[in-house]
């Protein structure tokens, strides 16, 4: 099988490279960036069957002339807000699979339309295979099960868990902070009493979470909020949600107001939050009595009764952890079973769609974590 990963030297690409490098089904594996020279240096360290690829996205002849020397293409180029959709049609018409790590809501609503293109050409695509997108759909698929019908479903993570790359092919601002600058700010689309709606990001709700207790979560733009009523027809409401301490809540605040009153660029911003985070990383963080790292949450019917259900990951983590590798590997893994054809549906969809084994693909990416005692744990409100 013949494999490229976009974006192969940034934060995230440089991970999924590392990881599928070894994988014995991939016969050629295509390192492409827009820094040539990067490529080079990093397929050579990743085998003969490594070839690194000079490529700008943008031009789309290119691109295309590029996809049709592979069969699958791995999508690690942000922010998906610009590039997205663009790569996902490009991959399409060059006759390729295709996953990727999209973290924008934006782009996957118009990707998703792209669902009978990829079925009349026998093809897949999964959007947004990574941790948040990714983890937390799978950790959604597993709570909406845990119920007889679901019509609620909370994703969630945790701001301050998030460490920064320090090795990337990157010299501009980090698409990661573009990203996140740019779903705290202006307004987003969540879906609420059945209908999609544009909010303003970082309102503060209310989350009762089983066995943990109530506590603050915050609006942040994100595609399972787009992606779970998709799939799921009996979800009337889909919101993702981020939590950290009062004070970083409070600096995300300040960011989004300067924005919308444009005494700060959407871009200056991102770079204050990039070294922001660098400087909060350098310090450990201890979380107590909160909601889990990662989790999603359902509320729904259950034997007659309004219940609410969560599923988070118990373990122990063996090493840091960086936004990288939570981020790649879970791509890594996802293109492992498609190679060993564990995945058979075609078309555009997310992780909590019903094309795989949601409990053992979420297992296999913790234990790619180091992770050997994760468990999924189960908070239930009934007993």
């Amino acid at each position: 099988m013949k494999v490229i990963i976009l974006g192969a030297c940034g934060g995230m690409g440089r991970y999924v490279a590392k990881s599928i490098s070894s994988f014995k089904e991939i016969d050629n594996l295509g390192i492409a960036d827009l820094n040539k020279g990067d490529a080079e240096i990093l397929a050579s360290q990743l085998g003969s069957h490594a070839k690194g690829i000079g490529v700008d996205i943008n031009d789309t002849d290119k691109l295309l002339s590029i996809l049709f020397d592979y069969d699958v293409v791995l999508n690690t180029v942000g922010p998906f807000f610009k590039f997205g959709f663009k790569i996902l049609q490009t991959s399409l018409d060059a006759n390729c699979h295709y996953m990727d790590i999209c973290d924008d809501w934006e782009p996957t609503e118009r990707m998703l339309e792209l669902n009978s293109k990829a079925k009349e050409k026998n093809l897949l695509a999964i959007l947004g295979l990574g941790a948040s997108p990714g983890i937390t759909n799978l950790l959604g698929k597993i709570a909406i099960d845990n119920l007889d019908k679901a019509h609620t479903i909370y994703t969630g993570w945790n701001l301050e868990e998030a460490q920064p790359e320090d090795i990337s092919s990157q010299k501009e601002t980090n698409a990661a902070m573009i990203h996140g600058i740019e779903q705290i700010s202006g307004k987003v689309k969540i879906f609420k009493d059945n209908s999609f709606k544009m909010v303003s990001p970082l309102k503060k709700l209310k989350i009762s979470y089983p066995n943990h207790g109530t506590y603050n979560a915050y609006i942040f733009g994100h595609p399972e909020a787009i992606t779970f009523p998709y799939h799921h027809k009996d979800i009337t409401n889909s919101v993702n949600l981020a939590h950290g301490k009062k004070s970083t809540i409070l600096i995300l605040r300040i960011i989004r107001q300067l924005i919308n009153l444009k005494v700060m660029t959407k871009n200056i911003a991102a770079k204050f939050l990039e070294w922001l985070e660098r400087k909060e990383s350098s310090q450990n963080y201890i979380q107590e009595n909160s909601l889990p790292e990662i989790y999603a949450l359902a509320v729904g019917l259950k034997n007659g009764n309004e219940e609410t259900v969560g599923v988070s990951l118990d373990g122990t983590l063996t090493r840091d952890l960086t936004m990288g590798e939570a981020t790649g590997n879970p791509l890594s893994i996802g293109l492992k079973m498609f190679l060993n054809k564990e995945i058979s549906l075609r078309g555009v969809v997310a992780p909590e769609s019903n094309f795989i084994d949601h409990k053992k693909l979420l297992m296999e990416i913790y234990r790619s974590f180091g992770m050997e005692d994760a468990k999924i744990r189960i908070d239930k409100s009934w007993s």
